[in-house]
Order: structure tokens, then C-alpha cells, then sequence
């Protein structure tokens, strides 16, 4: 039985499809879903055309040895920032031969959160060329709601971002 639901499915199907016929690359940088991303789009028929690779980086170490985010801003905004987000898309598309990547970095839970940082905070971060940017999102439900919750968000960023390009 898959993990995701056929709705999930669907939405990463279309992605697939419009990356396919815009000829785009896709690479995903990821932290809080540890792949979800990357699993949702490579359970697709089809997906080996336009996916590129898939960083996990789940360490503050990981995000700056392999995707180049600066160390000091990880250390002075947080791993779960904006700055960083758009950093790891940033990485994730200067080493791959993609057009577009999208990365993902939260406080899935059900510890972690602070006042300032609460369970479900999760930012997305998107680069494609000649642009980047990230924004924030605060998911509810348990950990893994919260994890689902970022991977249908970022397919959908993705299917925007591709139809656009």
C-alpha cells in the first residue's frame, strides 16, 4: 500500500508531467521530510526524465557542506528560517543540472518547537534561474500530517513555478 494518498499522487503526477513537457529538471532540498519530496515524485511513472536528485540534509553541517549555505547564517537565523530555505534551493540548484529546486526545512514535532519557533513552522525555499526566494507556513496536526502537509505544499509550489517558467 502507498504511503500517499491518491490525491498526493495525482498532484505529483501533474508536476511530473508539466516538468516533462517544459523540459524541466527538478532537485529537491530537504530537511524536516527526509525525502517525502523526492519519494512523492519518484513514485510517478515517467518521474527518471525530469528528476534530477534530492539532497537530504538534515544536519546544520549537511546543509553547509553540501548545499553552500553559509554556516553563520545558519547559526544566526536557525536552521527552520527563511534564509536558510532559500539557501538550500539555492545549493541544491547550483549542484544539479536542474531548472528548478525546492527545499523544505521546519519543526515537524511533536518536540522541537519554541514560542518564536512553534511545531508545524516549516519554510520553503525555491530557486530556478535568476530567482529565489522562500516563504513560511505553519502546518498543524501530528508529525506526520505536518510532513504531508509540506510535501503537497511544495508540489503545488512546484506545478506554479513550472507553469510559469
Amino acid at each position: 500500500m502507498p504511503f500517499f494518498s491518491p490525491q498526493m499522487l495525482a498532484l505529483a503526477s501533474e508536476v511530473v508531467k508539466a516538468a516533462t513537457a517544459k523540459k524541466i529538471q527538478i532537485a529537491t532540498a530537504e530537511s524536516c521530510t527526509g525525502g517525502l519530496i523526492s519519494a512523492c515524485l519518484t513514485e510517478v511513472s515517467g518521474a527518471s526524465a525530469v528528476f534530477d536528485r534530492g539532497y537530504v540534509s538534515y544536519s546544520y553541517d549537511s546543509k553547509t557542506a553540501y548545499l553552500d549555505v553559509p554556516q553563520d547564517i545558519v547559526v544566526a537565523c536557525g536552521a527552520v528560517s527563511a534564509e536558510v530555505a532559500q539557501g538550500m534551493a539555492e545549493g541544491a540548484l547550483k549542484h544539479s543540472v536542474s531548472g528548478i529546486a525546492i527545499s523544505a526545512t521546519g519543526i515537524a514535532g511533536p518536540g522541537g518547537g519554541t514560542p518564536d519557533k512553534p511545531v508545524g513552522l516549516v519554510y520553503l525555499g525555491v530557486a530556478l534561474k535568476g530567482k529565489s526566494y522562500a516563504f513560511k507556513n505553519q502546518f498543524s496536526g501530528d508529525r506526520g500530517e505536518v510532513r504531508l502537509q509540506t510535501v503537497e505544499t511544495a508540489l503545488k509550489t512546484l506545478l506554479k513555478e513550472i507553469a510559469e517558467a
